[in-house]
């Protein structure tokens, strides 16, 4: 966006050298011979109210140099009829670069659907928390605890071809992982009533391939219990999140911000874990650490939206708090498609070619991201829009027992010199 930096005020008080307006300029050129009571020979005071005004209260911290920072701001004015505003709002759009003009960009109204997004937001979030708790969720084995074992083959093995061998001999929802190589692998099974040498002994029969036999090196029995200390574990990671998350936002932007911010990822959880449940998708700990990620994620996206939101507030004039949503979310939708086509190519390529390992995972990774880019736009910008954010939450005002005092010394004879 460009800034116009031509400013009539200074076209007034410096015209052409060349003499190029005539009489006008001869006389617009025309200098004192006595220098001005306050000693100094510039007219800028007398004729630029609005920097007068600024320099009437100049704050303790900025002194002569922020006053003339802030004048060299005023003019890079984009607009003559634009009305600027007091000391801390120039102040504030100095330290974001300026005094940004909209022109004529184009901007999209995204809050103008606000209303019909909130209601399917909350239609969304209440199906899921009714699909959590009528069919709840198909725990995997990390949760629901039963058997794992370390399993090495002498030649590289399909995962399928190993679950189809196992189903043959009775081992039924075997799960198994690759070892970070193909030979390798982790093969865990739910809860079983032999003791682990009978159990080993019937796995290494079972797992037994031909022209590729398989050695177990480890067997390792989880009780219910354990899974029942993870599973309560996993949901305090998960709040756990959700609360420094809160008092990030909240520290590095604005209160408002941050509560918008937490409830859209707290909407992204819950959707998320809701499509799992209502179709019984199996929920282990990769699907959890996808929730996890998801998370951050949506995070991120939020913060580059937040940033944007706080720098327009400071630097834009003369537009409502809504279009001010409006036009942050529109000079951010294009880092935001490019950013969510990029991760969903390597979602789907998890998703397609990962294997069994990876495709529940893929899976809440490609439905948080579609459900975090919709939350970054709708729930995380409207709803401290709903709570009345405006540019005094990002604009620090001095206090009146803070600011300086100027005081104004009367020189009688000086006024008698001016009256010769």
């Amino acid at each position: 966006m460009a800034i116009d930096n031509n400013n009539p005020l200074e076209q007034q008080n410096n015209p052409d050298r060349n003499g190029s307006n005539g009489e006008t300029s001869n006389a617009s050129t025309r200098r004192r011979n006595k220098p001005r009571r306050d000693g100094k020979g510039s007219n800028t005071k007398s004729n630029n109210p609005t920097s007068a005004k600024s320099g009437k209260s100049p704050s303790r911290r900025g002194g002569k140099g922020q006053h003339a920072k802030d004048n060299q701001a005023l003019s890079t004015a984009v607009d003559s009829n634009l009305v600027t505003g007091d000391a801390e709002d120039d102040a504030a759009a100095v330290a974001e670069g300026g005094i940004k003009a909209v022109g004529s960009q184009h901007i999209i109204p995204f809050m103008k659907i606000e209303k019909p997004m909130a209601l399917l937001s909350l239609f969304m979030v209440i199906g899921s928390i009714i699909a959590i708790a009528v069919n709840g969720l198909n725990l995997g084995l990390d949760f629901t605890g039963g058997v794992s074992a370390d399993v090495r083959y002498e030649q590289p093995v399909e995962q399928v071809a190993v679950v189809q061998a196992l189903a043959d001999n009775g081992f039924d929802d075997a799960v198994v992982q690759y070892l970070g190589t193909r030979e390798e692998l982790l093969v865990r099974l739910p809860p079983q009533s032999d003791n682990v040498d009978g159990l080993s002994a019937n796995l290494t029969q079972a797992l037994a391939l031909p022209d590729n036999t398989a050695d177990i090196s480890n067997v390792n029995i989880i009780g219910s219990q354990v899974g029942n200390e993870v599973y309560l574990n996993s949901v305090m990671a998960l709040a756990l999140a959700l609360a420094c998350m809160l008092g990030y936002v909240a520290l590095r932007f604005q209160f408002k911000l941050s509560l918008g911010a937490v409830l859209s990822l707290f909407h992204d959880a819950v959707v998320t874990i809701g499509v799992f449940a209502l179709f019984g998708f199996p929920f282990d700990l990769t699907v959890l650490a996808a929730v996890l990620a998801l998370i951050g994620y949506s995070l991120n996206d939020t913060i580059v939206v937040y940033d944007r939101i706080r720098e327009n507030f400071r630097r834009v004039r003369g537009i409502t708090p809504e279009q001010t949503i409006d036009l942050s979310l529109t000079e951010t939708l294009r880092r935001t498609i490019m950013t969510i086509s990029t991760v969903l190519l390597v979602v789907l390529a998890m998703l397609f070619l990962g294997g069994e390992g990876l495709y529940w995972f893929s899976v809440a990774l490609f439905i948080g991201l579609l459900a975090g880019t919709y939350s970054s736009t709708y729930i995380a910008s409207s709803i401290p829009l709903r709570m009345g954010l405006s540019r005094d939450d990002f604009i620090v005002k001095v206090k009146p027992e803070f600011e300086e005092e100027i005081v104004t010394f009367n020189d009688p004879k000086m006024s008698e010199q001016d009256n010769i």
